[in-house]
């Protein structure tokens, strides 16, 4: 993971409506959390968590932005189903998530692949001002908020 005030790295991806976004554009406090796959039982938690939690976030004027591999096609398909208001950011071969030491090598049910791990970093005008390695996607959208109280 990296480190608290280290300089976050910037990037460039597509959003869920195809158009591209950098870390740069963004002032202030960014939530930038990685999730493995759009649309599964634990990243549809973690992001309606975010959802629910909207206008905390909007109150704080923290923007959100998720990362995952999934295609820009699927990020649409799963921001219209469950009402997103965060955008969803595809990284389909995990060169930012490597980046932010959020992917690589996984095993489940036995078998081996890359992927993408579920991990949140706080960053603050391209500062990392916290890290969430491995978290829960139940409550965590509630935890962040808390620890900013």
């Amino acid at each position: 993971m990296l480190d608290v005030g280290a300089e976050a790295p910037d990037f460039e991806l597509q959003n869920q409506d195809g158009e591209t976004v950098s870390l740069s554009e963004f002032d202030g406090r960014v939530v930038l959390y990685f999730y493995p796959r759009a649309d599964t039982p634990g990243c549809t938690t973690e992001a309606c968590g975010f959802r629910d939690n909207w206008g905390e976030y909007l109150g704080r004027n923290i923007t959100v932005l998720g990362v995952s591999d999934d295609p820009v096609s699927d990020l649409a398909d799963f921001a219209a189903e469950y009402e997103l208001p965060i955008q969803l950011l595809s990284d389909e071969d995990g060169t930012v998530a490597a980046a932010y030491d959020s992917y690589g090598e996984k095993q489940i049910s036995g078998d081996t692949f890359d992927g993408v791990f579920r991990n949140t970093y706080l960053i603050n005008d391209g500062v990392i001002e916290a890290v969430y390695e491995g978290v829960d996607p139940e409550g965590h959208a509630e935890e962040i908020i808390a620890d900013l109280e």
